[in-house]
């Protein structure tokens, strides 16, 4: 058994505004780099016995100051980055409408069927994410490991392991907070949902290590 504890990234430049950051390398603002201290404070008290991270760099500066209070590295996997949004990057619902309205109409009723031009399948982001999950559960059998990544790929895996089909990942999921935690149990290739979208502020208590 290994519990992964799932966290978004800190606030981007992009938060405002509410635009699609998928495979865009979008910087921190001040605020997210305070959320990646306070995930750090998490840390020392929690104790994971690793961090992995996602490729593009607002989670890997998020990840970075929790490896540091912890005296470890963060291990880099590029199966944990934000799906590609295509056409999408960069764009706000809005931008979408006036750029492509038939093509959003499709991506709000299914975003799997329906995924924006050009963008990654969801499916195939579910896959290589939760594939990922698999590996650090296997690399920390017992332990606890901080994945920082991205909010709708974490919602796809979310559906992957639970059997909640992937269309539904934004209803049934409908948010996550920067550095919020959800944490899972994964056992025999079976998970558990053991928490969801906790605020980084309510979570600064110990955590016994089970």
């Amino acid at each position: 058994m290994t519990r992964i504890v799932l966290v978004r990234h800190g606030e981007t430049e992009w938060h405002a505004e509410n635009r699609y950051a998928g495979s865009s390398d979008v910087a921190l603002t001040a605020r997210g780099r305070d959320q990646a201290r306070l995930l750090a404070a998490w840390a020392l008290l929690a104790r994971p016995d690793a961090v992995w991270s996602s490729d593009l760099s607002r989670a890997r500066l998020t990840a970075a100051a929790s490896a540091a209070a912890l005296g470890t590295d963060v291990r880099v996997d590029a199966r944990l980055r934000e799906l590609d949004f295509g056409e999408g990057e960069g764009l706000t619902r809005d931008d979408m409408d006036r750029k492509f309205p038939d093509a959003l109409r499709a991506f709000l009723a299914d975003p799997v069927a329906g995924h924006l031009p050009g963008g990654e399948d969801p499916a195939r982001a579910a896959a290589r994410f939760t594939a990922a999950l698999h590996d650090a559960a296997s690399a920390h059998t017992g332990g606890r490991v901080l994945v920082v990544a991205h909010s709708t790929a974490i919602r796809l895996a979310l559906c992957a392991l639970l059997g909640v089909p992937l269309k539904d990942y934004r209803r049934r999921f409908p948010s996550l907070g920067n550095c919020a935690l959800t944490e899972i149990r994964l056992r025999d290739g079976d998970a558990a949902l053991l928490e969801f979208n906790t605020a980084i502020e309510r979570s600064l208590v110990p955590w016994s290590k089970q």
